[in-house]
């Protein structure tokens, strides 16, 4: 075997090394701080900084949650799934509840003018879940202001393929990516007409991706590629006829 084989060899070797590393980062427990909302209105679950609309009429629901900028990292986490629990606190953890499972949907802002640990849950570098109060009852007693938890990386479990929400105008394409499995993260997205080829999407905000091309009148294909590295296109999920504003359902990873 020459040198350069074997320089590729290791090269890959490297590589696998590092997935496997960082899948078993995700796994780990890892601790920090949560509280709840009680408005059934709050954004956490009626609109979100990720861009999803309604999680009322989502899947997402009350199963989502809002990150402190550490874990929202600037909406590239948005999708992603946590497993939480509640930990350290015999009086406000409920005894043998079970994990739950969340969607990261929303951003929750640092308050710079409250102490980290006195209101300002929030503050970088701080680990926190602001979650809606019908999940966070699931875990802990309602008359905790502020609990201990741990939280770590999971797969996200979907039901149905992924969702594709064509927004835009006659020159401006935008598309929202929702109900996304494996890891949950999108980080590149493509669209193909009939009589294009591919044509990557830049991030607007959160899980909203945009193109200054009109493809009306085209059938429409999606590739998604998620933050594990896989891609998954699904072919011809929207007809020639597309509006914008539809929603339109393609494979699931």
């Amino acid at each position: 075997m020459d040198a350069l084989s074997l320089h590729l060899q290791a090269a890959v070797i490297c590589y696998l090394l590092s997935i496997i590393n960082i899948t078993a980062q995700d796994g780990e427990w890892k601790f920090a701080t949560a509280t709840y909302s009680n408005d059934t209105d709050d954004p956490i679950v009626t609109e979100g900084a990720c861009g999803y609309g309604d999680l009322h009429k989502t899947s997402y629901g009350k199963y989502s949650v809002g990150l402190s900028e550490m874990l929202f990292d600037r909406g590239s986490t948005c999708g992603a799934c946590f497993e939480v629990r509640c930990v350290d606190h015999a009086l406000w953890c409920l005894q043998r509840s079970p994990p739950i499972v969340l969607t990261a949907t929303d951003f929750c802002p640092p308050n710079y003018g409250l102490p980290a640990d006195e209101g300002g849950w929030c503050n970088f570098p701080r680990a926190h879940f602001q979650i809606p109060e019908a999940s966070f009852s699931l875990i802990a007693h309602l008359k905790a202001e502020k609990i201990q938890i741990q939280y770590r990386r999971v797969t996200c479990e979907r039901k149905g393929g992924i969702r594709f929400t064509v927004k835009g105008s006659a020159y401006f394409m935008q598309v929202l990516i929702s109900n996304v499995g494996l890891d949950g993260e999108v980080v590149a997205v493509k669209v193909k007409g009939s009589r294009t080829g591919w044509i990557p999407l830049g991030r607007n905000w959160g899980q909203n991706w945009q193109c200054n091309i009109n493809l009306a009148g085209q059938p429409l294909s999606f590739e998604v590629t998620t933050a594990g590295r896989r891609t998954l296109a699904s072919y011809n999920v929207a007809p020639e006829n597309w509006k914008f504003g539809q929603t339109f359902q393609g494979k699931q990873f």
